[in-house]
């Protein structure tokens, strides 16, 4: 069973928030930082990517850099920016983007059951990222970017959450995209005991998003031998019908030698191939968007290409993988090609579309996006999906709770 707690949260003072709290570390580059921070002293991205206050061109691994993001994030807290909460409690973190809104709670998950497999994760992580935030957590002495989790619904701790949100909120402000973050404070003892014992009866957590960021946590937490906080992570866990996940598209660099009519003659094989203009967005599974010659093609996979057993195996982007990309545009292993990018969908179909016609790509796939049911399906059963298969709106804001794992 899952076991949350409550813990004291570092906070954004209310009244700062909107300037402080950011997007996460790994949805934007180096430079794209830089631009975003510019001007803006409070900035959470001076702590979650401090390169940018260094020169360009820094080793982004080095000492120094992880030296500066401590920095400033002591700066932070002695100038009143970032403030301790007095005792532990939960916290419930709504988002609203567009017509769509969910609510979170906000807690500290156990790494035992991370490595135990209560918590269940169905991706891989790469050794060089999982220790860039092993370096980040213990420069900091605190986890500032939580892992975003999901648990299937319980209606009765909906009512209830709904019923919690009907009061003022502590935070609440509207980012510059528009997505609007609002949080709730719960450290009544009534509270407490409503949300342990409701997850005390939820056999199973899910990462939606967060891989590096769970596997770090618990590898500190073991080199820690638990000491201080060290035995929990700060963590975000929604319900499975709150959760909006966006396709993960795909960008070929080239076509690997083959003509245009091979191209499509090599594609014709694989899908049902509809002669009417296609659409850039697919209406439903197994349907893929080809743009390809400053046009929209519509595509279905084959159906005898469908019947598998193995729930991976039947995803869209494995289906993908295996009879096109690997066996038509020579993309072999997807995790360290060079001639294949990924394109969240919150980009939209337009940005596919700039790709090809002015970046000098050959060609781009428009995803139907992967359903949580696939994913808690495939998680139960040990399953491992590919590379970049899920793309979660919105993204939680970095800083909205931090997570102290010792004192100083």
């Amino acid at each position: 069973m899952a076991s949350l707690k409550p813990f004291a949260a570092l906070l954004p003072k209310p009244e700062l928030a909107a300037q402080i709290c950011e997007l996460p570390y790994d949805v934007m580059s180096s430079e794209e930082a830089r631009e975003m921070a510019r001007n803006r002293p409070l900035s959470f991205l001076h702590v979650s990517k401090p390169e940018i206050d260094l020169p360009p061109g820094i080793d982004l691994y080095g000492q120094e850099v992880y030296a500066r993001g401590r920095e400033n994030f002591e700066r932070m807290m002695a100038g009143g920016s970032l403030v301790q909460d007095s005792r532990p409690a939960f916290y419930l973190y709504r988002q609203i983007m567009g017509a769509h809104a969910q609510v979170g709670l906000v807690a500290a998950a156990s790494c035992e059951e991370y490595i135990q497999g209560t918590i269940k994760k169905h991706e891989f992580t790469r050794p060089d990222k999982e220790d860039d935030r092993v370096r980040h957590i213990e420069a900091l002495n605190a986890q500032t970017g939580p892992v975003f989790l999901t648990y299937r619904a319980s209606e009765a701790f909906d009512g209830w959450v709904r019923e919690m949100i009907s009061k003022a909120p502590d935070v609440d402000f509207t980012a510059q995209d528009g997505v609007r973050h609002t949080s709730w404070r719960l450290a009544s003892p009534e509270a407490i005991q409503m949300v342990e014992s409701t997850f005390s009866r939820i056999p199973t957590l899910y990462i939606a998003d967060g891989h590096h960021r769970s596997a770090a946590a618990a590898r500190v937490f073991q080199s820690r031998h638990g000491a201080g906080q060290s035995s929990r992570f700060l963590a975000v866990v929604f319900p499975h019908n709150q959760m909006q996940i966006l396709p993960y598209n795909r960008v070929l660099k080239d076509l690997n030698g083959l003509s245009p009519s091979q191209v499509l003659e090599r594609l014709a094989k694989v899908f049902d191939m509809s002669s009417k203009p296609g659409r850039p967005v697919p209406a439903r599974k197994h349907e893929v968007g080809f743009y390809f010659q400053g046009a929209w093609r519509s595509m279905v996979f084959r159906q005898e290409l469908t019947q598998v057993s193995n729930p991976v195996e039947g995803l869209d982007v494995s289906l993908l993988q295996k009879h096109v990309l690997a066996p038509v545009f020579g993309v072999d292993d997807p995790r360290t090609s060079k001639r294949i990018q990924f394109v969240g969908g919150i980009r939209g179909s337009k940005e596919l579309e700039r790709l090809v016609d002015h970046d000098g790509q050959a060609c781009a796939f428009s995803m139907f996006p992967t359903s949580i049911e696939d994913l808690m399906s495939i998680a139960d059963e040990g399953g491992i999906m590919p590379p970049k298969s899920t793309w979660f709106e919105p993204k939680l804001r970095d800083a909205m709770f931090c997570h102290r794992i010792s004192q100083p």
